[in-house]
């Protein structure tokens, strides 16, 4: 039997071994960093091609219970004026809905689902990635390192030879750092990246996903459970995501990794933005914690796949928070792997199969939010009416505000026609490993 490895028990790293497992494999390993998984930290959008993929793995029912539903996505300019409203989902004629939902509650579901189907000895926690030597026939040994109780590392002189490794370990991936060790640190780009959640009143919350900003600073505000589904009240929990260039943070550098910060730090810079109702401040007021980090991704890979290692997710194309696609994708690629793996007896050419299909759209998705994706038309307001507007079709056109919101859910492939043509990744029937 194909012994699969996975490093890193994240979104990307559960959805691939459930795919893996649903396409017919039956021995996996998921080895996870941290000593426990927990839901930890704040919300994500899951675009339509994404929750296709995790409704075929069973999952939608489980997901729609902690989440909601996003029928619209507005974009605004800071002072006040609307610059588009799109529907989104099954409003804009997707067959599958957009989900907003708390990474630790989407983690929560597929790390259950896990369990559930392959075993509770399919996640092995606090153990970490060491290192990786690949032998002459394209295999993997993966040395290991056990995280002690206070959190450090402590090395065992433990290696597994999977048949095929697949690193899922985030955007400082030890698989991908041993196939690239000249690589370094994520480059950043200067602006730092303030995330929380808040508990507020249904009413003061929304029912909408906001972008609003200039060509420097953005705020994005969503909720992301419905009411009662937070306790017996009328509260629902409100995801916010701030970004600023940290030269114009007092005392700020370059950030670090879900480093805690005070709210106040940064709120008196967002003081009167209020968008059709929501108050940014208000909402800021409610959270009991922020979260600093800076805003980095990593340069596209000319090749993900060595011998019978591959990558995927953060960990493959890590990009910066722009278009709702960074859960998005890591959860298409855990799909396209196992489909490749699937219908490829041989283990190389199915980890390049997966990467052939995978990788060119992927770099030019990470060149795409490079651009801004689609956020663009926030800056593009901007520049063309630094004060504000009456009517936004004086300063951009309908037509252009459609092709860009169009090239880029192309370039995503969640445009509404490769969406609803049904997922390619169903694997063929009868496959066994």
């Amino acid at each position: 039997m194909t012994h699969i490895m996975i490093a890193g028990g994240g979104i990307a790293g559960l959805t691939a071994a459930l795919s893996l497992h649903a396409a017919g494999f039956d021995r996996i390993t998921v080895v996870e960093a941290v000593r426990e998984i927990q839901p930890l930290g704040a919300g994500l959008n899951i675009m339509p091609n994404a929750v296709r993929e995790l409704d075929a793995l069973g999952l939608l029912g489980r997901l729609d219970e902690c989440s909601v539903r996003t029928a619209e996505l507005r974009y605004y300019h800071r002072a006040g004026g609307l610059i588009s409203r799109e529907p989104r989902g099954l409003a804009a004629g997707y067959l599958w809905p957009q989900l907003s939902i708390h990474r630790g509650d989407l983690q929560r579901v597929l790390a259950d689902a896990v369990r559930e189907r392959l075993g509770s000895d399919a996640v092995v926690a606090g153990v970490r990635v060491g290192g990786v030597e690949t032998s002459a026939d394209g295999r993997a040994r993966v040395l290991l390192a056990h995280r002690d109780v206070r959190g450090g590392s402590r090395g065992s002189g433990a290696s597994l030879e999977p048949d095929v490794l697949i690193g899922a370990d985030g955007i400082r991936s030890a698989v991908r750092a041993a196939l690239n060790p000249d690589e370094g640190e994520p480059p950043w780009n200067g602006m730092l990246v303030w995330r929380g959640v808040s508990r507020v009143p249904a009413h003061r919350a929304g029912t909408f996903m906001f972008i609003a900003g200039d060509d420097r600073q953005k705020a994005v505000v969503y909720p992301m459970t419905h009411p009662g589904s937070v306790g017996r009240d009328r509260h629902v929990l409100v995801n916010w995501a701030l970004a600023m260039p940290a030269t114009e943070i007092a005392a700020a550098g370059r950030g670090d990794w879900n480093r805690p910060v005070p709210v106040a730090k940064f709120a008196h810079h967002y003081a009167g933005w209020e968008f059709d109702g929501i108050s940014v401040p208000e909402i800021l007021a409610a959270a009991d914690r922020a979260f600093e980090y800076p805003m980095v991704d990593r340069e596209p890979l000319a090749r993900w796949t060595h011998g019978r290692t591959t990558l995927i997710g953060d960990a493959a194309h890590a990009m910066y928070p722009i278009g709702s696609n960074g859960a998005t994708q890591s959860i298409v690629d855990a799909r396209a792997l196992a489909h490749a793996m699937a219908t490829h007896p041989d283990r190389s050419e199915a980890l390049t199969a997966y990467e052939t299909q995978r990788r060119p759209a992927m770099t030019e998705l990470q060149h795409a939010n490079r651009r801004q994706g689609p956020e663009v038309v926030i800056n593009l307001a901007h520049a063309r009416a630094p004060e504000g507007f009456t009517d936004i079709a004086d300063v951009i056109p309908p037509s252009e505000l459609a092709e860009i919101a169009s090239r880029y859910a192309t370039t995503g492939a969640f445009d509404p026609d490769s969406v609803n043509a049904g997922s390619p990744y169903e694997p063929p029937l009868g496959v066994r490993s």
